[in-house]
């Protein structure tokens, strides 16, 4: 040992007193480092769980990073003796030259302490949208949904976020909470359908769709009014009425999980399309182009004066 000290010592420069640092320090991570395999191990032997396993490892993952900065810290400044003295030096220095990691720390800390989401939560923060799949100590991961995707499905790509972005930009937790959201289905149909009967039929259809029928969005209601100021009057599905130019537009609202949102919509539009097949009165309406004879098709009291039937008046315009 004393042969290998001197040979560092004579071609690295390095002195005696600061290999013996050195060793210790490699030694402690390398203690650290099988410590967290054979912990992992253990776990993963004890359950199958995702989402257990990923805890495990987020968890052992952090004790072991603390640890070994305590720790080698404690070996390289001897002579600080206080704990709290070399972390305050450590916290004053890193926010001084670090200040974006430094932030990007005390955004982990809050969503760890505050838990605005958790993994496995969907979530839109700003423009981003999607299912949280890793919080880390500098940036927390989402699957993205959405964007060129219809309904808020999964594009595939991974969003790298960093954890700062919990100051700043607006979060939406579709998961945390109340656990569903309302969605809406607009339904065109012509000015000439039955548009009564459509309504009746589109009521009927979301009533058999809706989430409400097990009872559980009552039971999500009420376990989040303990903690949020939530509440609801109605949250039975109900069909809106409006005009457009092409039509009569019924609109669908109604309960259902965010991640069923694309499933609910294609059984709802189905039922629609073989419900109105039935019915010779009832038709979906499109943009189109159309000419309006008033005098034939306008009702009485609508068509130009002198063409109004027993008005006493005579239609004394030149053809």
């Amino acid at each position: 040992m004393e042969k290998a000290s001197a040979w560092v010592q004579k071609f690295l420069e390095i002195n005696p007193e600061v290999q013996t640092k050195l060793f210790a320090s490699l030694a402690i991570l390398l203690f650290l480092w099988i410590f967290r395999a054979i912990s992992f191990r253990v776990a993963m032997r004890r359950t199958d769980d995702i989402r257990t396993l990923y805890r495990w490892r987020k968890t052992l993952t952090y004790i072991t990073v603390i640890c070994g900065i305590l720790v080698v810290g404690r070996v390289w400044f001897q002579g600080v003796q206080s704990l709290a003295t070399f972390l305050g030096l450590l916290s004053a220095g890193l926010a001084i030259a670090l200040k974006d990691p430094v932030s990007n720390l005390a955004g982990w800390i809050f969503i760890l302490w505050r838990h605005p989401f958790h993994v496995g939560d969907r979530i839109q923060i700003g423009g981003d949208a999607g299912d949280v799949i890793d919080i880390s100590l500098f940036q927390f991961t989402l699957l993205e949904i959405g964007n060129w995707v219809d309904a808020e499905q999964s594009t595939g790509r991974m969003l790298h976020i960093p954890n700062s972005a919990v100051f700043a930009q607006p979060l939406a937790n579709y998961s945390k909470g109340f656990e569903y959201i309302w969605n809406e289905i607009p339904v065109l149909v012509t000015f000439e359908s039955n548009w009564r009967k459509a309504k009746e039929i589109l009521l009927r259809i979301v009533n058999e769709h809706s989430a409400r029928q097990d009872g559980t969005v009552e039971h999500q209601i009420r376990e989040a009014s303990k903690q949020f100021m939530i509440f609801y009057s109605a949250l039975t599905p109900i069909v809106y009425t409006s005009v457009k130019d092409s039509g009569v537009m019924l609109t669908i609202r109604y309960i259902c999980q965010p991640r069923r949102r694309r499933n609910s919509t294609q059984g709802i539009w189905e039922a629609i399309l073989d419900e109105f097949a039935k019915h010779d009165d009832i038709d979906l309406a499109y943009p189109t182009r159309r000419i309006f004879n008033n005098p034939a098709e306008g009702k009485p009291k609508t068509k130009p004066l002198a063409m109004r039937p027993g008005d006493g008046h005579e239609d004394k315009r030149e053809n």
